[in-house]
């Protein structure tokens, strides 16, 4: 008993000394907040790109064979509707009227876009995507899917831009 009771003391003793009068020193460790800098620099300046279903360029008249289109002050209605059946024929696999799709919305087009590239977008997309710097930028936007030459005669051109003017 007396020697249990002197290995306890000891342990005990050697426990109280291992333990007492040390000075711990706190490491640095790793942190999620953020320090600030102490000399404050100027965040690089970031230009906001424009997508290109989003320019404004109402000066470029495309590549293709329209050259001037005429569009009077008034909606012709029964144009306009002619333009709605074959736009809903031949387009709407591709395209939404007031929204992305595959291609872009043609909503408020003629706001961003002259008649002729209009036009020429429609009877020459495999030309326009080639040559014209604004449709390049669209292939990109809407994922390298190229519109399809529905092969529409210019009278059906012309109808489906007066159906664009209605579409507000």
């Amino acid at each position: 008993m007396k020697l249990t009771l002197k290995i306890i003391t000891v342990l005990f003793i050697s426990l109280l000394v291992s333990c007492g009068g040390k000075e711990e020193k706190k490491e640095e460790t790793f942190s999620y907040q953020k320090k600030e800098a102490t000399e404050k620099k100027e965040a690089p300046k970031v230009e906001k790109t424009v997508k290109a279903s989003e320019k404004i360029d109402l000066t470029n008249k495309g590549v293709g064979p329209i050259k001037s289109v005429d569009l009077s002050a008034d909606i012709d209605q029964s144009m306009a509707t002619k333009g709605e059946d074959v736009f809903k024929k031949m387009c709407t696999a591709c395209h939404r009227t007031d929204k992305k799709f595959i291609g872009p919305a043609p909503t408020g087009i003629l706001e961003r876009r002259t008649p002729e590239w209009v036009m020429n977008m429609i009877l020459n997309p495999e030309e326009m995507t080639k040559s014209d710097p604004l449709a390049k930028e669209l292939l990109m936007e809407f994922n390298g899917s190229p519109m399809a030459n529905q092969n529409l005669t210019e009278a059906e051109a012309r109808a489906v831009l007066e159906y664009f003017r209605t579409l507000k």
